[in-house]
């Protein structure tokens, strides 16, 4: 646990799959082939508190849909990569952006087309319902499901090893 601590710590970047992570995996579409998702509530709190501690957000989605963009606006996500076929090559295109270090940057993925990023940031983080390979080359895995607290536990990691989860819980016991 000492080692994810410390690679939490370094993290100024936290990037998030959307489906199986910021939600349950699950597709819905409308008879008219309009796509839906829905969202945690507590996942998205989680999100913003963690951006209010000073770590930026973004969202990498080999898929797409208003509906993320939507989420992500209301969230704050500055950068949002949607319909990538190529998520290393965003990856590395938002690292450079932002002028970052691999090191600086957490990612949260849940299956094989994330793991060419996974492999490749500082801070790995995967959902249980990940197939084995993924759980293999993540540093943590949840206890939470995608779209059901998995994201809020990944952020609270980050602000826990950088000090700052208190600060951002005590808001809200005054």
């Amino acid at each position: 646990m000492q080692q994810i601590h410390d690679r939490a710590q370094k993290i100024r970047l936290a990037i998030f799959d959307v489906d199986g992570v910021l939600t349950d995996g699950m597709l819905y579409y409308t008879d008219g082939g309009e796509e839906i998702k829905a969202f945690s509530a507590q996942d998205g709190h989680g999100m913003k508190m963690l951006r209010e501690s000073g770590v930026e957000l973004a969202i990498i989605s080999g898929r797409a849909a208003r509906c993320v963009e939507l989420r992500a606006k209301n969230l704050g996500v500055k950068f949002l990569y949607q319909g990538v076929a190529d998520k290393a090559k965003a990856y590395a295109e938002l690292l450079a952006t932002r002028g970052l270090d691999a090191s600086a940057a957490a990612y949260m993925g849940d299956d094989l087309v994330d793991l060419p990023v996974m492999r490749r940031c500082g801070l790995a983080l995967t959902v249980p319902a990940a197939p084995v390979l993924v759980k293999q080359h993540a540093h943590y895995v949840t206890r939470a499901h995608g779209g059901r607290g998995a994201v809020r536990e990944a952020c609270e990691l980050i602000m826990q090893a950088q000090g700052t989860l208190s600060a951002q819980l005590e808001a809200y016991c005054k």
